[in-house]
């Protein structure tokens, strides 16, 4: 793979946790980087893949800890491409579902940088196949929706709550535990029944995987007792049901609270 001289961007998709799981061009672009610029919620299990001697840079955001603000990564990458680089931009699960590649490709481009996409299995494909629970499943859900639970600059979460609320359809909610009282809420008031089951996973396809299977209207105090670290996955909707009878799954170490 050649690249011009003043360097390269991969917007690489690592998954969601589990370096099984990564492709085998996500692997390349990590064995041939110069640098790489990761995110937290990259796996140190993935990390321990990437060579010695490539430069990393940790751009982590935590919730209302944003060390190097958005602009900050943007710069960060066009200056490193600027140098001749051969940069990776890692982060979890897919870099084009909800991992904001789309606008440092925006930024890059702008620039006159190229890029290119690298997929990665995201954390509700993950979850799927490692709890059992389908996203789709005939007779229970016709079909699949992903949505943030978190705007940014912690805006009001204006969804669509009557289009989401539908029985149908399984609502998969990425960071969504400091709102889940609201989202579980606002699906109540829009016509989800009270006991419709409900998977909380954190730390999916990881060592670190813990699950909690509750119903809609007990999600949010349990969640919060459960203390589940970020980050964590939603799973709304009637294929949760399958879960309890799939007793050939490995729980791993994680605390399992299933829905009566």
């Amino acid at each position: 793979m050649s690249y011009p001289s003043q360097g390269h961007v991969s917007l690489v998709g690592s998954g969601p946790g589990d370096p099984d799981l990564l492709t085998c061009k996500a692997l390349r672009c990590l064995q041939e980087a110069d640098v790489l610029v990761f995110d937290r919620l990259v796996s140190p299990e993935i990390l321990a893949l990437v060579p010695a001697r490539v430069r990393r840079i940790d751009v982590g955001k935590m919730p209302k800890c944003h060390p190097v603000p958005q602009e900050g990564i943007n710069a960060l990458l066009v200056d490193l491409a600027r140098q001749g680089l051969r940069v990776v931009r890692l982060k979890g699960g897919d870099p084009l579902i909800f991992g904001r590649g789309s606008e440092e490709a925006e930024v890059l481009r702008a620039a006159g940088i190229t890029v290119d996409y690298v997929p990665g299995i995201t954390a509700a494909q993950g979850m799927a196949a490692s709890t059992g629970v389908p996203l789709t499943h005939r007779g229970l859900a016709t079909g699949v929706r992903y949505v943030t639970g978190h705007r940014a600059k912690d805006g009001s979460l204006d969804l669509d709550w009557a289009s989401l609320a539908s029985e149908e359809t399984t609502l998969v909610v990425y960071m969504g535990v400091a709102n889940i009282a609201q989202i579980a809420a606002e699906l109540m008031a829009h016509g989800l029944p009270a006991d419709l089951p409900v998977m909380a996973v954190a730390s999916v396809t990881t060592p670190r995987e813990a699950r909690l299977v509750s119903s809609l209207d007990r999600i949010a105090p349990e969640i919060a007792e459960a203390h589940l670290a970020a980050p964590v996955l939603f799973v709304i909707g009637h294929v949760v049901r399958l879960y309890e009878g799939n007793a050939a799954l490995p729980l791993r170490d994680a605390e399992v609270r299933v829905y009566a």
